[in-house]
């Protein structure tokens, strides 16, 4: 009974860090809780001691996610993940010395290649919304910001109309875990910017909110929502794929680099925290290197 309240005791802890001290997300806390959790019922129902958990109790763990609970490797890395950073801090605590999960070995994570869309296919997306509409100014606008700055759907709804300096053409952004950053926009996306406050923004405004994005009844517009409208538009074009908003900030960081922009500016424009997030974007890059290869290296050059 003890060592249950201990465990009860330390987790709550534990988390009580991860959303005070890093500033995570309710729902990452969440599911760090549901995952560690799991762990420690596992733990009890086997009769160990979650603190002195020996090596081989470790991979019992992950024989029993892989095996019984029939997880993918993403769900198991993750959940692993999430053992290893509590261990972590107890150990900081000084509650434990030693984790077994840190010498477990985990199968590398297949990388999948982001998917994007071709400059035209996003023209075609962009000339859609009727902007003689207010949810159509809207519209056009989300298209526009979404591509012009690369920013994540969650940043997008929570712009407010003291983040925008439209004369700098700068929006300050709020991210992941209370990070901020600044992103650029270009002049396409100040005329439909200017077009939606004027004159849209101004009918869906019903209730005096401090948000750039409104939905129809004057609240705010939430991700969700976002992604509602997106699935709208792709439907009224003749391309044959599934739109989701993360796809437009592929394409931001896509066709960044295929223009010769560097991976750390693109990393910090994306408000990623290591580059190795970014640097999955060089590899859909390949054909735009591979062009530029044969029309630089002198033995590679085609003969006319």
């Amino acid at each position: 009974m003890k060592q249950k309240t201990n465990q009860i005791e330390n987790l709550s802890q534990f988390l009580q860090y991860l959303e005070v001290e890093k500033n995570y997300s309710k729902y990452t806390r969440d599911n760090y809780e549901k995952d560690i959790l799991e762990f420690l019922n596992f733990c009890q129902k086997e009769k160990l001691s979650y603190l002195n958990l020996t090596y081989s109790e470790a991979q019992a763990y992950l024989f029993y996610l892989y095996e019984e609970k029939k997880n993918k490797s993403t769900s198991v890395s993750r959940k692993i993940s999430a053992i290893r950073r509590f261990y972590q801090y107890l150990s900081n605590q000084d509650i434990i010395q030693n984790s077994a999960f840190s010498l477990l070995k985990l199968p590398k994570k297949e990388k999948k290649l982001p998917k994007f869309f071709a400059y035209n296919e996003l023209e075609e997306l962009f000339h859609l919304p009727d902007q003689t509409t207010p949810l159509g100014q809207r519209d056009a606008l989300i298209l526009e910001m979404l591509y012009a700055t690369g920013i994540r759907v969650s940043e997008l709804v929570g712009i407010k109309l003291t983040d925008i300096q439209i004369k700098n053409r700068t929006i300050h952004i709020l991210g992941k875990g209370n990070k901020e950053r600044i992103v650029y926009f270009n002049q396409p996306t100040v005329n439909r910017l200017t077009n939606y406050l004027n004159d849209g923004r101004k009918k869906l405004d019903h209730n005096h909110l401090p948000y750039l994005f409104l939905n129809h009844r004057g609240e705010k517009l939430t991700s969700r929502g976002v992604e509602d409208i997106l699935e709208r538009i792709i439907q009224k074009t003749s391309l044959n794929k599934h739109i989701s908003p993360h796809m437009i900030r592929h394409s931001f960081a896509t066709h960044l680099l295929n223009e010769g922009c560097d991976l750390l500016s693109v990393q910090q424009l994306l408000g990623h925290e290591s580059l190795s997030a970014t640097s999955i974007y060089t590899h859909v890059t390949t054909d735009r290197m591979k062009e530029v290869y044969l029309h630089a290296h002198p033995r590679a050059k085609k003969k006319e």
